[in-house]
């Protein structure tokens, strides 16, 4: 397998090939779970230590079932509690993190490149779950991942990107993954929720949605990120999902067999129509929150296996 990162902070640094090696393992992973097949404990003996600054209970959960299926040893530390509230700067944390010694740093934090900082300064596996609104790599994957289990490819695909685009780093994580693969991709949102420069990504910009779904084999809503927005950015929810919202009249502008995603939390009735998001024949969200468990599984594993086969000053 071709993977030979010593972490993983983002998808921007990954090479196609590494991608698909994440996938194809996580694959795996996925059908092992499915059948209740126990699994390899590759991470037996390693310890696991999950920072989350910022809540989030889904990806949190994920990490954990992730790093306790293989055999690591899983502690949850409680930022919101910790020393960082009693003014200890980031790097401090990451001195004591290293006189603890562990092995895999699962980190998820409200300022974009604090992830980076981290793994500059500790000896272990550092991974991204999420740094303000830099990237998210591990759901980009398990969209990846998602997306080619159902449609049975990773490539020439129309897919559509939907909402708040300016605070989300899952959307910038796809965007970076989705283009290396090869995609043609679209975003589509009020021009409020459209980072400046958005079509110099290589990506087509529409505001209007029945255009913009016109064809797409893949429609991805997005959350509004009410947390990180400081000012107006749309007239109210009630406008927004008139316009906005994926309820049935939209979507019937996609193709036929489109499937409909969502990072969750969903926002009912505000990005996306409820009986929509619980259609088993349209809706894959249940199976990305699955897919999650199996691409951290796959990310851990290979990191771990980086970390065994390095010599002892690369981790120094």
């Amino acid at each position: 397998m071709t993977f030979r990162q010593k972490h993983l902070l983002g998808i921007s640094g990954l090479h196609p090939d590494e991608i698909r090696t994440i996938l194809d393992l996580a694959d795996a992973h996925a059908d092992r779970n499915r059948a209740g097949t126990p699994h390899e404990q590759v991470l037996a003996g390693l310890t696991q230590v999950n920072m989350f600054f910022e809540n989030s209970t889904r990806t949190q959960a994920s990490f954990e079932i992730a790093g306790k299926r293989l055999g690591a040893n899983v502690m949850n530390m409680a930022m919101q509690a910790s020393s960082i509230k009693k003014g200890e700067t980031l790097i401090d944390t990451a001195l004591t993190l290293n006189a603890m010694r562990p092995d895999l740093l699962v980190v998820r934090h409200p300022h974009s490149g604090a992830v980076r900082l981290l793994a500059e300064k500790v000896n272990c596996a550092v991974l991204n779950a999420g740094d303000g609104r830099h990237e998210h790599p591990t759901q980009a994957l398990l969209d990846a991942l998602t997306i080619r289990r159902e449609k049975g490819r990773l490539h020439r695909l129309t897919i559509a990107i939907c909402g708040d685009i300016a605070h989300s780093r899952v959307a910038r994580s796809n965007i970076h993954l989705l283009g290396k693969m090869g995609n043609r991709i679209r975003l589509i949102g009020p021009p409020t929720l459209i980072p400046p420069g958005a079509a110099e990504w290589g990506v087509e910009v529409f505001d209007d949605m029945a255009e913009g779904l016109k064809g797409a084999d893949v429609v991805m809503m997005l959350r509004l990120q009410k947390e990180r927005m400081d000012g107006a950015f749309i007239p109210s929810e009630r406008e927004y999902y008139h316009r906005f919202g994926l309820d049935a009249e939209k979507l019937a502008h996609a193709k036929p067999d489109a499937i409909v995603m969502h990072p969750g939390p969903m926002n009912r009735g505000v990005e996306i129509d409820g009986t929509l998001a619980d259609d088993i024949n349209r809706s894959v969200i249940q199976e990305q929150v699955e897919m999650g468990v199996a691409v951290r599984m796959a990310a851990m594993e290979l990191l771990a296996r980086n970390r065994a086969d390095a010599p002892p000053e690369v981790w120094a």
